[in-house]
C-alpha cells in the first residue's frame, strides 16, 4: 500500500476517533496563545490522573488491541475504563453489546454523546462507579486500558469471576505487565507471577510507548492477554497465597531459612493445633512445628532451593506435602 494511503487511512481514524480523544496531540493554541490545560477545555474534558486517565489516542494501538481480543459478532464485552471510547466504539463494531464501567461521571457523559444517534447507542450499557466495588455482569471477553492503581485488585477480581470469561486483553503499566508473564529465574518473578500463572495463561502482546497517550504516563505500558484455566486448579486460594507470601517475602533466600522465622512458626503452629483440634485429631502437647516444617522441605528435596527458582509444579508438589504433614496456612 502506497504510503501516502496509509496516512490518509490513519487521519480518517483519528478524525473519525474525534476531539474527545485528544488527538490534538500537543494542545492547539486558543488567540491568546494559551495552551494546555486552558486550551484543553475547549477541546475536550480534562484528564484526572488521580484516576489513571491516560487516553490512547493511537488507532493503530486500538486497532491493535481488538484485534488481539477476538472479538466474535455474539460476544458481550466488559471494557473497564472506556475514557472517551476509543475503543469501545472498534469493540462496539465487532461485539453484540459493550458493558463499560467508568468512574468518572464526565468522561460517562462524553462517551453517551459520542454513540447517541448512532447504531450503536443500542449496543452499550454505562455502569457508573468504581468496577472494583460493582458486581460485574456476564461476558464474554474483557478489554481495558486499566488505570495502574488497580491493576492487580482488577486481575484477581477477574481471575475469580464465574461464569468464566474467554480472554481478557488489559493494559498495564510495563514493569507490571513484566511481572505477569515473568518466569522462574527471572528478576521480575514473584508471588503474583505465580499467583496469576497458576490460574490462567498469560502473554505479552505488545508494548505501548508513553508518546501513544494524552496526557502521556510517566511510564511505558504493554498489553497483556490472560486467558483462564477452565475447570481452574483444585487447589484452595487462601493456602496457596498463604504459603507464597511466606517463601516470596525473601525469594532469593533458601526455603528452610524463611520458615525458620519465629513469627512463621509461630503462626504455622497455631494453624497446625487448630487444624488438629477442628478434625478432631490426637494432638501432641510437645510438637516441634519447626522440626516438622524442615521434615517437610527435606521430604521434597526443597531446603536447600529458593522460591525464585521455583515453578508452579513445583509450588503445588511443596503444598500437597505440608498439608499431608497438617500444616496449613489459612
Amino acid at each position: 500500500m502506497p504510503k501516502v494511503t496509509t496516512r490518509q487511512l490513519n487521519k480518517a481514524i483519528s478524525q473519525n476517533d474525534g476531539i474527545m480523544a485528544g488527538t490534538d496531540r500537543g494542545g492547539p493554541k486558543t488567540k491568546g496563545g494559551e495552551s494546555g490545560t486552558a486550551a484543553q477545555r475547549h477541546f475536550g474534558p480534562l484528564f484526572n490522573k488521580d484516576l489513571g486517565q491516560h487516553i490512547l489516542k493511537n488507532p493503530l494501538v486500538v486497532t491493535g488491541i481488538v484485534d488481539k481480543a477476538g472479538i466474535k459478532p455474539t460476544d458481550i464485552v466488559l471494557e473497564v475504563g472506556p475514557g472517551t471510547g476509543n475503543l469501545t466504539v472498534r469493540m462496539l463494531e465487532r461485539g453484540k453489546k459493550v458493558v463499560a464501567c467508568e468512574a468518572d461521571p464526565r468522561l460517562a457523559a462524553e462517551l453517551t454523546k459520542r454513540v447517541q444517534g448512532t447504531p450503536y447507542q443500542r449496543k452499550l450499557e454505562i455502569i457508573h462507579g468504581d468496577v472494583m466495588k460493582k458486581d460485574l455482569p456476564y461476558f464474554d471477553v474483557c478489554v481495558s486500558n486499566t488505570p495502574y492503581q488497580i491493576s492487580s485488585p482488577l486481575v484477581f477480581k477477574l481471575l475469580n469471576h464465574r461464569p468464566f470469561f474467554r480472554c481478557a486483553v488489559l493494559m498495564f503499566q510495563r514493569e507490571f505487565a513484566l511481572t505477569l508473564i515473568a518466569r522462574p529465574g527471572d528478576n521480575l518473578y514473584g508471588r503474583l507471577s505465580a499467583n496469576v500463572q497458576l490460574f490462567s495463561k498469560v502473554e505479552h502482546v505488545m508494548k505501548v510507548g508513553k508518546n501513544n497517550f494524552r496526557p502521556p504516563p510517566k511510564v511505558e505500558s504493554s498489553v497483556v492477554r490472560i486467558e483462564p484455566y477452565n475447570p481452574p486448579p483444585p487447589v484452595d486460594f487462601k493456602e496457596w497465597d498463604g504459603m507464597l507470601r511466606i517463601i516470596f517475602s525473601r525469594k532469593n533466600k533458601t526455603l528452610a531459612a524463611n520458615f525458620k522465622i519465629t513469627s512463621v512458626l509461630q503462626m504455622l503452629e497455631q494453624n497446625y493445633k487448630t487444624f488438629l483440634a477442628t478434625q478432631g485429631m490426637t494432638m501432641d502437647e510437645d510438637v516441634d512445628i519447626k522440626a516438622k516444617v524442615i521434615a517437610v522441605l527435606e521430604s521434597v528435596d526443597m531446603a536447600s532451593d529458593r522460591a525464585a527458582k521455583l515453578d508452579i509444579d513445583d509450588l503445588l508438589k511443596l503444598l500437597y506435602a505440608f498439608n499431608q504433614a497438617n500444616i496449613h496456612f489459612c
